[in-house]
């Protein structure tokens, strides 16, 4: 995830993470859809439309947007249905990538996903062979400044956490998804503010990358994919030192 989570951040920074609002609010739309129709519209009782509507709301997703999406996931509202369908693949370097996308077109969506590997040096792999390297778990992320470390350990650890470590200028929480939110709620109780909070994928095992030329044609592949509509996430499991992953944000 480190390598991955440097990348987020250097983007973020250049303005790039979520360059087009309008492609953001249509993202969170789909996965509020989507997380209603699996579990319901309650989101005390969904984990998952919970987060996502917590997220469009950090977004400024007008309220009734949220709503009306909803509604369309529960079926009170007419609206289009979103099939969610898992890639997987490998990019240059022999990295593993795993691709969640909310689709309304199974056929167009295939086709633009494996063009994105081929034109950027990756393959498309058989279902099974990239998702075993990965792992559901909780991810919250923390400015170092704002707490010590110890403290810090003392509130996530004896709530649920399973990892801590330092990355950069931010502290970063890693909990089983079943406690991703006792450690959030033990968080806020302790007035320990969090940068972002989220239920993601992250890779039980990294794969160097220390060649500039093969980590540009995977960070031109992963936000190919994380700019595709129909793209919920992409997560891949390479490790690209620092001054490679800035050397390429600057280019």
């Amino acid at each position: 995830m480190s390598g991955h989570s440097k990348w987020a951040s250097i983007k973020h920074k250049k303005g790039a993470a979520d360059a087009k609002r309008g492609q953001l609010f249509t993202k969170l739309i789909k996965e509020i859809t989507a997380a209603a129709k699996a579990s319901g519209g309650d989101p005390d009782a969904n984990p998952r439309l919970r987060l996502a509507v917590a997220k469009a709301k950090e977004a400024n997703m007008p309220k009734d947007n949220i709503e009306k999406a909803i509604k369309r996931g529960t079926g009170e509202l007419p609206g289009i249905v979103y099939e969610e369908i898992l890639y997987e693949g490998y990019a240059p370097g022999g990295v593993a990538v795993l691709v969640e996308t909310l689709t309304d077109n199974k056929n167009r969506t295939s086709a633009e996903v494996r063009n994105l590997f081929t034109r950027n040096g990756g393959n498309l792999a058989g279902s099974g062979s990239v998702a075993r390297l990965f792992q559901k778990r909780g991810y919250l992320l923390i400015d170092a400044k704002s707490v010590a470390e110890e403290r810090l350990m003392e509130v996530v650890l004896g709530s649920g956490a399973e990892d801590l470590k330092t990355e950069g200028a931010n502290f970063e929480v890693v909990t089983p998804p079943k406690d991703f939110e006792a450690v959030k709620q033990a968080l806020a109780k302790a007035g320990i503010q969090v940068l972002s909070a989220e239920l993601t994928t992250l890779p039980a095992s990294t794969v160097p990358v220390n060649d500039e030329a093969t980590a540009k044609k995977i960070l031109a592949l992963m936000e190919g994919l994380e700019e595709h509509d129909d793209v919920s996430h992409a997560y891949a499991n390479f490790d690209i030192p620092d001054h490679i992953l800035t050397s390429v944000a600057s280019a």
